[in-house]
């Protein structure tokens, strides 16, 4: 018998290592709708509403990350598990923040006020988000979904050459 469940591991181990390989992703957070995403590959553009794959690597948020278990392991290089995000803003967007959220190009973004406390009362650092035009090469990452996600409202734009654009493929509602 322990012979049998450790091939049923073995061969479960064997089939996520494929499916990671061919790009599937399980999104099990709060931020985006919960389900099973693929990276697509070979996209050049991206367009506004686009659901993207990221590592955070800016300072201090990728620490905090890790420190406060906002991500769980997973493939970046640091360590951790990419974020799964909407692009909300690109080069060009006119960006406005404001005590009730987001503005691009004049239009609220909803759910997207800045807090100054995470969901356990920890203090958040200040936002690196700054209202302006969005440079070339720049964007800003959102969540649709969650009011309290960890996205661009804190640690400000992203190079548009970090993101890989995903598509859902299984969607679990509850």
């Amino acid at each position: 018998m322990k012979k049998l469940v450790g091939l049923f591991v073995v061969l479960m181990l064997s089939i996520a290592a494929l499916l990671f390989l061919e790009g599937f992703r399980f999104n099990a957070t709060a931020s985006m709708p919960k389900g099973i995403y693929q990276l697509v590959v070979g996209t050049a553009s991206f367009q506004h509403g686009d659901l993207v794959s990221l590592c955070v690597d800016v300072e201090p948020f990728a620490t905090l990350a890790r420190d406060r278990d906002y991500l769980r392991p997973g493939s970046c290089p640091d360590g951790l598990q990419p974020l799964l995000k909407v692009v909300a803003g690109l080069p060009g967007d006119i960006l406005e923040i404001g005590p009730d959220g987001i503005r691009i190009n004049g239009r609220l973004q909803p759910g997207t006020r800045i807090a100054v406390a995470d969901s356990h009362a920890r203090p958040m650092p200040e936002s690196l988000l700054a209202a302006g035009t969005i440079p070339e090469g720049m964007a800003l990452v959102l969540s649709g979904e969650h009011p309290g996600s960890f996205d661009g409202r804190y640690f400000g734009l992203v190079p548009l050459a970090s993101l890989k654009r995903v598509r859902p493929i299984r969607i679990f509602t509850p």
